[in-house]
C-alpha cells in the first residue's frame, strides 16, 4: 500500500470516529420517549414507596462518576417538585435490574408517571433542563413549581 493510500485510509477512520463521537454526545444524558410502557412497583426496585405524581429511578453503580452529579440534578428536580420522588438503585447490589430494564450504561434514569409507568428514559449524566422538560410533560400544564 502506498502512503497516499494508508493517509486516506487513516483520515477515513478519524473522520469516522469523529462522526460517532459527536452523535454520541448529542443523545447521552437527553430524555427520550419510552418505546414500552412497562409499570415499575417500589417493591421490585427495593424502594419503599414512589412519588405520587412521577418518579426519576436512577440507576447506578458504587464508582460511576457520572452518578454523583445526576443524583443531584434528580434530587433538586424532586425538591422543586411537590409529589416527584427520586429512587437511586445500586446495579452492583442488584444485576437482575439492569437485564429487566436493559440498562447498558450507568447513570440510566427512567421517568415513571404517578402510576409507576415508565415515561422516558435517560441515559447517560441527566441535563437539568431536560429532567425539568420532561416532567413538565409527564405533569402537565397544571403543576405549580414550588
Amino acid at each position: 500500500m502506498n502512503g497516499i493510500a494508508a493517509l486516506g485510509i487513516l483520515l477515513a477512520l478519524v473522520a469516522t470516529a469523529t462522526a460517532a463521537g459527536l452523535v454520541w454526545r448529542a443523545t447521552t444524558g437527553r430524555a427520550r420517549s419510552a418505546r414500552r410502557a412497562d409499570t415499575v412497583r417500589a417493591a421490585e426496585v427495593g424502594a419503599s414507596a414512589f412519588g405520587e405524581r412521577a418518579t426519576l429511578l436512577q440507576f447506578s453503580t458504587e464508582f460511576c462518576a457520572p452518578c454523583a452529579a445526576t443524583a443531584r440534578v434528580l434530587e433538586a428536580a424532586a425538591r422543586e417538585e411537590e409529589g416527584v420522588a427520586h429512587v437511586d438503585v445500586d446495579l452492583t447490589e442488584r444485576p437482575d435490574l439492569a437485564r429487566r430494564f436493559a440498562v447498558l450504561q450507568t447513570p440510566t434514569t427512567l421517568v415513571l408517571d404517578g402510576t409507576g409507568v415508565i415515561r422516558a428514559r435517560i441515559g447517560g449524566a441527566a441535563r437539568p433542563a431536560d429532567v425539568r422538560g420532561t416532567l413538565d410533560r409527564i405533569l402537565g400544564s397544571d403543576h405549580v413549581t414550588a
